[in-house]
């Protein structure tokens, strides 16, 4: 559906954060913040299956705008998982356990526009809903993120099995990055088609790389997904939209390097990061995103408040989105999320 046919953005904070411009006050919102610690996010799933949520426009927008209808937000992020790709390329949730190159054989090229047609139409209708409210956030993995999934069978607090492709098969390791890229960049075309107004990239294995695989097996493919969307939108006369993206865990010089290269408008910073120590590095050219520490919630709400200024004066109001520097966790009490936003807000 064409973006003119959608109802006028009346918050427009985070587009003018990317660009530099004057904000009365810094933008926040909260990865994952439709998800498990909501009561009505609960309820929904004590009814469904998480992938039948997933694949049901009418209940994943009805979960993305929870916590906008609860919270003093300012931009929405499309309920979905980053695990929709691997099923499209016809991997269960569980996967191949200790998949190897032999595999690569029985990996599909989906036709995005139908296999994952359900998140297109849940951004449509929550574009609506939202009637103009706050931007509607699009996202998907990363490549290397997606390929560690599916290489391991699941999640790994070493990623072993992946880590070794990248020594043990490097050529197939660029295949399958590579197929994984191609479906990447037709399903954010696709959402960008469908409504969505940003576009964050989750590259949340970073932390496995070193600075040499980062560039040779995540930088690459990143730089990819970013150019190669804007050009397809391009020549479809789509106007592009900003492009987030969150490597989690890496390395200073490989943040540097994706700073410095202006491949993506916004830089989404891990609580491991000091934000002085940030700007310093990466200067105001680029928006930075992030990044309390997502314990940092079970603080007091007056603990939570003083962490959040603090955090946003280091920063600095101008080119920067406030976040946690990942997910909000499970447990985390209804007040610190809005003790969090108040902090935030005031500053």
């Amino acid at each position: 559906m064409p973006q003119k046919e959608f109802p006028s953005l009346k918050n427009d904070l985070i587009l003018k954060a990317v660009k530099g411009e004057f904000t009365e006050h810094i933008p926040i919102w909260i990865m994952r913040q439709a998800g498990r610690y909501l009561p009505e996010f609960q309820e929904v799933r004590a009814k469904h299956d998480f992938f039948f949520v997933c694949r049901t426009p009418a209940l994943a927008s009805e979960i993305t705008l929870q916590p906008i209808k609860r919270f003093d937000l300012d931009a929405s992020i499309i309920f979905s998982d980053i695990l929709v790709i691997p099923q499209a390329m016809g991997l269960t949730v569980e996967m191949i356990p200790g998949m190897d190159p032999t595999d690569l054989v029985r990996l599909l090229h989906p036709n995005v526009e139908e296999d994952l047609k359900y998140v297109g139409d849940a951004i449509t209708l929550t574009r609506h809903k939202l009637e103009g409210k706050v931007p509607l956030i699009g996202f998907s993995g990363a490549a290397w993120t997606l390929m560690s999934y599916m290489i391991q069978g699941g999640g790994s607090s070493t990623m072993t099995k992946a880590r070794e492709w990248l020594y043990k098969y490097p050529e197939d390791s660029h295949k399958l990055l590579q197929r994984i890229t191609n479906v990447i960049i037709d399903y954010l075309v696709m959402q960008v088609k469908a409504g969505a107004q940003l576009l964050q990239i989750f590259e949340s294995h970073a932390n496995f790389l070193n600075d040499e695989l980062f560039v040779n097996y995540s930088f690459k493919y990143l730089k990819e997904i970013s150019e190669t969307v804007r050009q397809r939108l391009k020549e479809e006369n789509i106007s592009e939209v900003p492009m987030i993206v969150f490597p989690k865990g890496a390395t200073m010089n490989s943040l540097e390097m994706l700073a410095k290269s202006k491949t993506y408008e916004i830089l989404g910073l891990d609580w491991t990061i000091d934000p002085v120590e940030a700007r310093k590095r990466f200067g105001f050219e680029i928006t930075l995103q992030g990044n309390l520490d997502p314990c940092a919630l079970y603080g007091s709400e007056q603990e939570i408040i003083k962490r959040a200024q603090d955090m946003a004066t280091k920063f600095g109001k101008t080119r920067y989105i406030a976040n946690l520097g990942h997910g909000i966790l499970p447990d985390t009490p209804i007040s610190s999320v809005t003790a969090f936003i108040k902090g935030i807000h005031s500053v």
